[in-house]
Parts: structure tokens; C-alpha cells; sequence
């Protein structure tokens, strides 16, 4: 079985689900509630192995007391936190998050700056097939690439929004790039996905997907642009949905499928997590996603 190592974002986040987003102060009862570790990179690592893989985690947390439950909860889905780093007298990243029935919501995380510093030195790579980056711990992230890159294995860049110097940083490092839409737009200045897959491509030679939610994903096959449309589905919760695509990613790339086969798993993976309430909860087993396609 494959091992991949995920570097990024480690935080807690406490969902509400209500009837609609709040256009007013006032007191609200939520339909639901949870609260769940997650953050892109540590979805993505708790995704990986629901969908049949093996997965460890390179995130940063403070050592007060949401740290712990943090490492446990992420522990508890299966993936090795050994490599998780606890920063004296930090505090945790945690975030609140509201959420609507079709799914929109507003998010207001709290970072501590400190939780983003350099790491000491490189991840030790030994029994890794494959690296996994946000753009959230971003000296990190690059450390990870450029590692990968020495040892011959895949360093995968989930290219989400985030400041254009540090997309700028590390898409240079990554043998595969998985873009979103909107940061693949700020990357190249193309209005379609199309468009932004391919300048992608045409400027750092590798392969490239930009995923456009409900518009499906767009990828490079050679100097082809193919195109996988999205599951028809009736959303309610997207949040960690792009999460749980590059987990499907990851998990077909490692696995050695024909990447339409791999886009087409991430792609189902994500819309069934989309149908769930619960963040990175909802996602589906690799069961689940085959007997969906």
C-alpha cells in the first residue's frame, strides 16, 4: 500500500449548520453542530486513508490542550501523526465556521503566527511513495517538494488561494499541480479553467488539473487538455469537498490507475463528500465511490 505524506494546515473547526446565514446580529440555534480536526493538508491525510491508502501527517499545533485533541482525532481516522509538530506556548489554529443548507458559509479561522513557522530542516522521507502540500505552512510545504523531487517521488501541490508570492514559491516545486479554479486564475490571469490549465502547463511542464466545483475538472494528458465533468449531485455541505478530490488524486496516482480513471475517482470521491454535513467527516469509502461511479 502506498504511504503519503501531507504537509499543511492542522486546525479544529466547530460547524454549524443552519436554515440560512445570518443577515443580522442576533441569536442563532443551529440544525447541527460538530466539531472536527481538519485543515486542508490534514483532510486530505484523514481522506486518503478512508478512500484506501496510507497516509501521515506533517502539520504544526500549539501544546495546549486543542493540540491534543487535535493529534487525537486525526490519529483516530487512522493516519501517523508522529511527524506533527507541538509548538511551546502556541495556541492551535481553530476556526468557527457557518453553514447554510446548500452549503455556503463564512468561515473565521485564528492562526497563530508562530504554528507557521519554518520547520528545522526537510521531512524524513523514508517508507514515503508520494508528498501531498497546501499552501498553508508554506516553508514547510517547500521543504517537502524539493525533498520529493530528490528522492524521484510525486510532490503534489494543491494550489489553493492563497498570497501570489507564495503560489509563486511553490508551484515551480511540484511534479503535479492541483490547482482551484480561482488560484489558477490569480496564477496566469485565464478567466476559464481551460485556459488556466493549459498556460500552466505550457509554463512549468508538468501535469496540471484545475478543478471548477459543479463545472468539473479540467486536466493535461500530454499537450491535450481533457476535461472529467462533475457528478450531478444535490450539495449541502462542499467544505473539505476539494480536499477529499485530491485525496482520490493522490490515492489513483500512487496506485499507478490511467489518469482518467484517478480524475474520475476524485471527482465522484468529492461530490458523494459534498451530499454529507460535516466537513472532512463526510468522506466516502473507496467502496462507496466505486459503487457510486
Amino acid at each position: 500500500m502506498a504511504r503519503i505524506l501531507c504537509v499543511g494546515a492542522l486546525t479544529m473547526d466547530t460547524i454549524f449548520r443552519l436554515e440560512r446565514l445570518p443577515e443580522a446580529p442576533g441569536k442563532i440555534i443551529p440544525l447541527d453542530a460538530v466539531e472536527v480536526a481538519e485543515g486542508m493538508a490534514s483532510a486530505q491525510a484523514a481522506s486518503i486513508v478512508r478512500l484506501g491508502g496510507a497516509a501521515a501527517l506533517w502539520a504544526s499545533a500549539g501544546d495546549d490542550g486543542i493540540g491534543d485533541r487535535l493529534v487525537a482525532q486525526i490519529s483516530e481516522a487512522g493516519v501517523d501523526t508522529a511527524h506533527v509538530r507541538r509548538v511551546a506556548g502556541a495556541r492551535s489554529g481553530f476556526s468557527s465556521i457557518l453553514m447554510d443548507q446548500t452549503g455556503s458559509t463564512i468561515i473565521v479561522p485564528r492562526y497563530d503566527p508562530t504554528i507557521t513557522a519554518a520547520p528545522d530542516g526537510p521531512p524524513d522521507l523514508q517508507g514515503i511513495d508520494a508528498v501531498m502540500t497546501d499552501v498553508r505552512w508554506p516553508a514547510a510545504a517547500r521543504l517537502a517538494l524539493a525533498a520529493a523531487r530528490a528522492a524521484g517521488i510525486p510532490g503534489i501541490l494543491d494550489a489553493d488561494m492563497a498570497p501570489r508570492d507564495v503560489l509563486d514559491a511553490l508551484v515551480p516545486e511540484a511534479s503535479h499541480i492541483v490547482a482551484s479554479e480561482s488560484a489558477a486564475k490569480l496564477l496566469t490571469g485565464a478567466e476559464a479553467p481551460e485556459g488556466a490549465a493549459w498556460r500552466l502547463f505550457d509554463e512549468h511542464g508538468v501535469f496540471v488539473a484545475v478543478t471548477a466545483g459543479a463545472h468539473g475538472c479540467w486536466w493535461t494528458e500530454g499537450a491535450a487538455i481533457r476535461h472529467t465533468a462533475a457528478p450531478k449531485i444535490d450539495a449541502i455541505d462542499t467544505l473539505a469537498a476539494g480536499d477529499v478530490f485530491h485525496a482520490g488524486f493522490a490515492v489513483g496516482l500512487t496506485e499507478g490507475w490511467p489518469m482518467g480513471r484517478t480524475i474520475a475517482f476524485a471527482s465522484a470521491a468529492a461530490a458523494i463528500k459534498c451530499t454529507r454535513f460535516g466537513g472532512r467527516l463526510g468522506a466516502p469509502t473507496r467502496n462507496e465511490v466505486e459503487a457510486f461511479m
